[in-house]
């Protein structure tokens, strides 16, 4: 299966239209899911009279099947190659209740085929099948057009535009978020209901900062994990000369402890609390090992900033690419269409695309003595596009709530220390205005790729949560 991916098929058809088109439209359709790298589970062809659904008795046979592979559909394909039967759609849904997306898809007729024998009506069925999933309150995606061929690079869209749909709602339903530590006491805007975020499936899973620290302590410098892990790092960017080889060794003993949490933990993405606890306490940083899991698609957030990774994991999810934390930093000049977006920074390497370099923190360093801050991974984003969600809980009113984005990096200069990020956003002003407005975070989570379609359809229409997408 394509990233873990596989449908339920159902093929919808009604005894009045021809069932040869039934036929060749469960043909087409498998046919097309196999090329794109999806599974299929489907009724056996000989389960019913056409190899289709149409009968309450074909809709729980439909079902059962489901339910019995419901660990392998992460999403249904509703496709109409004749009129199909509502009931049958909707019954095999209800009766499955896997509680997962669903993609309905309806196809052309063609203007020369439009006789008893080979018209289809599937622009008339689907409607009527939609009409019923309302009903029966069954949310649905939508295909592009309102019918398009089985074999067509609109369909195969379609297809790819829903798997990831499908990724961003399983993913986020199953997630299991690692807080590791304690939220800074100077940053109560990372404040965040647990109890919200697990009515949409979301578990964050916590640990004591001095758990790590102590398994970081005991490891030894010459242990194999460990002699491997600073060969990673010394790979993944180049240290200056004058920091001394146990800074770095410090470093990999960090980042052994984590990975072994969060393997242990099975966490899908964490919040680390990056200050000042663990500079003074252990005396590294833990940007670059925040960096170095996300740049291996776990997204880490500083500052134990759980909303952030969520909305991170979210754009991991829809992308397959690694995801980064960003603060809205500064003005770019008198541009009020772009900004200058900052971390210390712990961005994923290929956020940057060149070279890193990776040393002690600039400005905490400053404070706290660069001896004990060392991890901070530096350099300037590469142009080329960006999405952008925050993810944040509305206490009050008991909602998850997020904001969604697209814009793009640029290659325009800006002259400061650290990970920076120059950003231009259509409408700047107005989004700035409305983060305000409604109290969000001045952390955001951003990945290199335009995918906000995607988000939004997963969180909007799934999910459930309170969404504004900025345009």
């Amino acid at each position: 299966m394509q990233n873990g991916i596989g449908f339920g098929v159902i093929v919808g058809t009604r005894g009045f239209f021809s069932a040869k088109l039934a036929k060749e439209g469960r043909r087409q359709i498998l046919a097309k899911l196999d090329a794109l790298g999806y599974k299929s589970v489907i009724l056996p062809e000989g389960a019913t009279p056409t190899g289709a659904v149409e009968t309450v008795d074909d809709a729980r046979k439909c079902a059962a099947l489901f339910h019995e592979k419901r660990a392998e559909i992460a999403g249904v394909i509703v496709t109409l190659p004749n009129f199909g039967d509502e009931l049958g759609v909707v019954n095999t849904l209800k009766f499955a209740g896997l509680d997962v997306p669903v993609l309905v898809q309806a196809c052309d007729d063609d203007l020369d085929k439009v006789d008893v024998d080979n018209r289809r009506d599937s622009f008339c069925g689907k409607l009527s099948v939609c009409n019923n999933l309302v009903q029966y309150g069954i949310p649905f995606t939508n295909t592009r057009l309102h019918t398009c061929a089985l074999n067509s690079d609109t369909f195969a869209d379609d297809v790819t535009f829903f798997a990831g749909v499908c990724r961003v709602v399983r993913g986020l339903r199953n997630a299991r978020i690692g807080a590791i530590g304690t939220r800074p006491a100077a940053f109560q805007t990372m404040r965040i209901s647990e109890k919200l975020l697990q009515r949409s499936g979301i578990t964050v899973v916590t640990v004591d900062m001095s758990e790590i620290i102590g398994a970081a302590s005991k490891l030894d410098a010459a242990a194999k994990e460990v002699k491997a892990k600073i060969a990673e790092i010394r790979a993944y960017g180049t240290i200056p000369a004058g920091i001394p080889d146990e800074n770095v060794a410090r470093q990999a003993r960090l980042s052994v402890a984590v990975g072994n949490w969060i393997r242990e933990n099975a966490i899908d993405a964490a919040g680390l609390q990056c200050w000042t606890s663990i500079q003074q306490n252990y005396g590294c940083a833990a940007c670059l090992t925040m960096s170095m899991l996300g740049e291996a698609l776990t997204p880490c957030a500083c500052e134990v900033d759980v909303g952030g990774v969520t909305g991170m994991y979210a754009l991991t999810l829809a992308t397959g690419n690694p995801a980064a934390l960003l603060d809205w930093n500064n003005n770019y000049g008198d541009d009020r269409n772009m900004c200058v977006c900052t971390h210390c920074s712990s961005y994923p390497k290929s956020f940057i695309n060149n070279p890193i370099e990776i040393s002690n923190l600039d400005v905490l360093g400053a404070a706290l003595g660069p001896e004990n801050c060392f991890g901070g991974v530096k350099g300037k984003v590469a142009a080329g596009p960006m999405t952008y969600l925050r993810v944040s809980t509305d206490d009050t009113n008991g909602r998850v709530r997020a904001y969604l984005g697209e814009g793009e990096f640029t290659d325009d200069p800006f002259d400061m220390a650290g990970g920076i990020a120059v950003c231009r956003i259509p409408n700047l002003q107005a989004l700035l205005a409305y983060l305000c407005e409604k109290g969000f975070e001045h952390h955001v989570g951003m990945t290199r790729s335009h995918c906000a379609a995607v988000i939004a359809e997963a969180v909007q229409r799934y999910l459930k949560w309170d969404l504004y997408r900025h345009r």
